[in-house]
């Protein structure tokens, strides 16, 4: 049953509560073009218990990551424990306003002090911003750096980013941009950087190279000391997509590897909210000799005598006298990229979850992930139902099985897609990465037990078996949604965005 609009709900004369008769003098709304009288706009109207209901129906129409499994390759939705929740609805936070003074808002400093340190400890950096509102503009803002450390060094020709095939595709939008000019990589036989194309691609006009490893092929660059190494001789930079840092979290130190700037995607890796519009966070950690160009304001530590550090080893909270937290901007910074101090309530979130694992749980997390994945590609292996791009090697946290069955020509990744909701499971990514043909990306994270990953694989042994037998019952799917197949394509065309 498709849920009725509010609009198709009212009915004249129905209200919620009534507010209280006026205790000050009523004075009438500036005469103004913008304003419309009242009985112009239309609002629907109803009741308290109808708004209520409406929108309880439509949330139970959701699928989402605290009812079913969402095995969205690439994207990280992992539960959102409820007591980073807590801890963001604490009154001392929520209460704060962005233009308290520091004096007032020490405590909350501090807590994003540390979260600066811990983010820079986990991923082996000098220093960290927390400043960008999402991973791609945390990307943004680790371009924007890397062109700022070449100009500072007036070295201005350097216009290009190398940029894998097997990246995100934020990626090159984020080259473009900063304004510097995209230059792909191919990937070689195992789903590596092609080390061949990129000594052929490395000369003094490239600025960098954008890395996510584990790449989206859910793969470990075999060869990643290499690549940074040849991309630092040729006097470039290395930028780490940390969107995968799920599966290396306590095992490998992105920092130590020869990144140069990486961002993290804080709902990935650190369980906060995930979608929905925001707000995000994306902050972006670095090196010693580009934390100069970080975004300010930072979070730093001010002695006595003037002298302000942002580094992990300057700041003891426990025995602070002499000492404050200020706003920082450091000398060569890039500027602001947003307004205020970031979004607190996400990254307080992040630093819950990290105080509650510890650095023995943050290790735990990225074994259970990569072991999850490694259990359900050789599940699926196992039954030979779907081939599984580069099944020769160990996958990471994710892996990219392929929506071509033997005996059903006629179905593909999509229809697989669209049957999977039938048995209550949220699709896997599709047709990501590109370089895959009918890729299903799945990742399973770390939160899922083994009942729910031999439950998905069931439900996609038995979609292959149907892909055979009855392949229209894959044609149709969804059979139990409220909406039906739609015309993604035709919706794509002819937008309609608002209700006329």
């Amino acid at each position: 049953m498709i849920e009725p609009t509010v609009y198709e709900l009212s009915s004249p004369g129905r209200h919620g509560p009534l507010l209280p008769a006026l205790d000050v003098p009523a004075a009438p709304l500036p005469d103004a073009a913008f304003l419309r009288p009242a009985d112009a706009l239309p609002l629907p109207e109803l009741s308290e218990l109808d708004v209520v209901r409406h929108f309880v129906r439509l949330s139970q129409k959701n699928m989402s990551i605290d009812t079913t499994f969402y095995p969205l390759g690439s994207c990280t939705m992992k539960y959102n424990p409820k007591v980073n929740e807590k801890a963001a609805s604490l009154p001392g936070f929520t209460n704060l306003h962005p233009l308290q003074d520091a004096e007032m808002t020490q405590g909350s400093m501090q807590l994003l002090f540390e979260l600066q340190v811990y983010l820079a400890e986990i991923s082996g950096f000098a220093a960290t911003t927390l400043q960008p509102a999402a991973g791609a503009h945390g990307e943004l803002t680790g371009v924007l750096m890397m062109r700022k450390y070449h100009l500072d060094r007036g070295d201005a020709k350097r216009v290009k980013i190398l940029v894998p095939d097997s990246a995100h595709g934020t990626n090159p939008a984020t080259t473009s941009m900063a304004g510097l000019q995209v230059v792909e990589l191919p990937s070689d036989a195992r789903g590596n950087v092609d080390l061949e194309a990129l000594k052929a691609n490395l000369d003094d006009t490239v600025a960098g190279l954008m890395l996510t490893n584990p790449n989206t092929l859910g793969l470990f660059e075999e060869h990643v000391l290499e690549v940074t190494r040849l991309v630092h001789e040729a006097g470039g930079l290395v930028y780490g997509d940390g969107a995968n840092l799920n599966a290396i979290i306590g095992v490998a130190k992105p920092g130590q590897l020869g990144i140069d700037v990486m961002h993290f995607n804080l709902h990935k890796t650190f369980s906060t909210p995930h979608g929905g519009g925001g707000p995000g966070a994306g902050p972006v950690a670095v090196v010693e000799k580009l934390a100069p160009f970080l975004p300010g304001p930072l979070v730093a530590v001010e002695q006595v005598d003037g002298e302000t550090h942002i580094h992990s080893d300057d700041y003891d909270h426990d025995e602070h006298e002499g000492y404050r937290l200020v706003w920082y901007t450091p000398s060569k910074s890039i500027g602001r990229v947003r307004s205020y101090w970031g979004s607190f309530g996400v990254l307080l979130r992040a630093y819950t979850y990290i105080r509650m694992h510890g650095p023995e749980g943050l290790r735990r997390i990225a074994e259970n992930a990569v072991l999850n994945a490694n259990y359900l590609k050789a599940r699926l292996l196992a039954e030979g139902s779907y081939p599984v791009a580069y099944a020769d090697r160990t996958c990471m946290h994710e892996f990219v099985a392929q929506g071509i069955l033997e005996g059903a020509p006629g179905v593909h990744t999509m229809d697989i897609a669209k049957r999977l909701m039938d048995y209550n499971f949220h699709p896997p990514t599709v047709y990501f990465p590109l370089i895959v043909k009918e890729a299903l990306m799945i990742e399973p994270t770390e939160t899922e037990s083994k009942d729910t990953l031999d439950a998905f694989a069931d439900a996609l042994i038995q979609i292959a078996q149907e892909a055979r037998e009855q392949p229209e019952l894959l044609k149709d799917a969804p059979h139990t949604a409220p909406m039906k197949r739609l015309d993604e394509v035709r919706a794509a065309r002819e937008l309609i965005l608002c209700r006329c």
